[in-house]
């Protein structure tokens, strides 16, 4: 492999030609879906994250976006803006469900409504593209993996790190057995941004359907239109789970699949309201220790909104050397009595520890696999498994954090 800069420029280039090979489509043909056929595609909650994900999927060939629904007017037409100019626009989502002529939708609804509409889509016949974390609740878990494979849908989770060439790099290593005995992994996501910060949006009620996006929230609960917490739903326990269920998943994600974790046995955790008193239900500052005793295994998290240090960041450390990876570089540094040698494959010139990077394109990469796997019917890089077993950690770690004690897992 090249060296210095050129190495760089080598694997800028390799990053990129990943990406141009999901743009110019896939020629395997699956039950419904001919290699030149397209694929009728729609977007359920259009919001930021859902929007970048359309952005996505329209450059890959033979995707058409031919649907949008959002029960917000603003997001329905920011939606559509990016969809086909033909593309229909609606408020309930049963509506995309009901036609014959949508394939697959991409789901970016809050927490507390990925599992209900993964579970409608797949029951409609539609594959499912849905974001993390996969469940709102443990409860979940199982009803939507059920889902998934009754109706042998193809269901990718938003976790795209796993789609990631540097990951995937880091698998090999782990596999073959570079890092030596590995028993502890350190995972950070650490940013210095005042999300707290309330700022008046002055939303018209009347441009959102409150109750379809209280709908899977228990009826014994009223909530009266709450223009921040319907902006600023992850920080509330009722809809989302704060940092360990935004954030952690994606980390964990990838420490279960290069050491087939599995759920945790145990979760301490601690969080604090340093900044976000009064406005959050979830802490603004994380730690939590995770035990895989059958694995011989910890695995430790640290989130905040206070500092920056550490970014965004997993290592995985053995007796033989630690594996560093973050979304645009992968570093291996050998122990002082180890024979191994230093490597890295840096993709991207962004800082370590970004939360984004130019390159390599996860969305694109990531919702390429998942048509990929639409035509060919094989299984996605995220199924519904995996999305069910890196929520599961989030939420042990969050039922610690809530009862101020150790928590175990009952699975």
């Amino acid at each position: 492999m090249p060296a210095g800069t050129d190495r760089r420029q080598f694997l800028q280039e390799a990053a990129a030609a990943m990406s141009a090979a999901v743009i110019s489509g896939y020629t395997a043909t699956a039950r419904g879906y001919m290699a030149n056929e397209t694929l009728n595609v729609a977007a359920i909650g259009t919001g930021g994250r859902c929007r970048q994900l359309m952005k996505a999927a329209a450059k890959i060939q033979g995707v058409r976006l031919a649907a949008v629904c959002d029960i917000w007017d603003t997001n329905l037409e920011l939606g559509k803006n990016l969809a086909d100019e033909k593309a229909v626009a609606v408020k309930d989502f049963r509506r995309v469900l009901d036609r014959q002529d949508i394939d697959a939708v991409i789901i970016g609804a809050p927490d507390h409504q990925h599992v209900p509409l993964t579970i409608a889509a797949c029951q409609a016949g539609k594959d499912v593209y849905v974001e993390k974390p996969l469940t709102h609740e443990p409860s979940e878990g199982q009803a939507v993996i059920d889902a998934q494979n009754h109706h042998k849908r193809i269901v990718q989770v938003g976790t795209q790190q796993r789609s990631m060439p540097q990951y995937q790099k880091g698998l090999e290593l782990v596999k073959a057995g570079a890092l030596g005995d590995i028993h502890k992994v350190h995972m950070t996501w650490n940013r210095n941004q005042p999300r707290h910060k309330i700022t008046k949006l002055n939303i018209d009620p009347k441009t959102v359907d409150w109750e379809a996006f209280l709908a899977p929230v228990p009826t014994t609960r009223h909530i009266p239109f709450d223009e921040y917490k319907f902006r600023n739903w992850r920080w509330f326990w009722t809809f989302g789970g704060g940092i360990f269920t935004d954030l952690m998943v994606h980390q964990i994600d990838i420490a279960n699949w290069l050491l087939d974790l599995g759920a945790p046995a145990t979760a301490a955790s601690i969080g604090d309201q340093f900044t976000t008193a009064g406005v959050w239900e979830t802490p603004d500052t994380v730690q939590t220790l995770m035990s895989y005793p059958d694995r011989k295994v910890q695995a430790y998290f640290e989130g905040t909104f206070c500092n920056q240090h550490n970014k965004a960041m997993i290592e995985i450390m053995g007796s033989e050397g630690t594996l560093y990876m973050d979304r645009g570089r992968m570093e291996f540094h050998p122990e002082p009595k180890s024979q191994q040698k230093a490597s890295e494959l840096v993709i991207a010139p962004e800082p370590r520890g970004s939360d984004f990077f130019s390159q390599p394109d996860g969305e694109l990469l990531h919702v390429g696999n998942w048509v990929e796997c639409v035509r060919s019917r094989q299984t996605p890089r995220c199924p519904a498994e995996v999305g069910v077993t890196a929520a599961n950690a989030a939420h042990l770690a969050n039922r610690s954090l809530r009862s101020g004690q150790i928590a175990r897992w009952q699975g």
